[in-house]
């Protein structure tokens, strides 16, 4: 199997419509490729950031009850030196499946736009 960047080089007789295919399959190897590692720290971060502030004000346990949860979302479990990288990764891995996702709805839209018939 060819490297997912293979696809992405143009060859000398390749119509644009072709490449930007080949993009399109490069982009949706990738995104697909980055959601098995990305899934896990945002569940994590977005399970206990939810249950903190839900707790906190709704359940009426004190700040110090759920720190624990804050710790957890924010990866301060990681220690020092690997809870910014932690957070870099997760914003960029949340970035970069938001970005993903949006430009292959968006090439779909388009693509069923050019399928459908004209009006009458």
């Amino acid at each position: 199997m060819e490297h997912p960047s293979a696809l992405a080089r143009p060859t000398s007789g390749s119509s644009p419509t072709r490449r930007r295919t080949q993009l399109l399959l490069v982009l949706r190897r990738w995104h697909g490729a980055a959601a098995p590692l990305v899934l896990t720290p945002l569940l994590i971060t977005v399970t206990s950031g939810m249950a903190y502030r839900l707790l906190k004000d709704w359940g009426g346990l004190s700040r110090d009850q759920v720190h624990w949860l804050m710790v957890l979302h924010e990866g301060e479990w990681l220690g020092r030196a690997a809870e910014p990288i932690y957070v870099a990764l997760n914003g960029l891995g949340l970035l970069w499946m938001l970005v993903s996702g949006a430009l292959m709805l968006s090439q779909r839209w388009l693509l069923n736009q050019a399928a459908r018939p004209p009006a009458p």
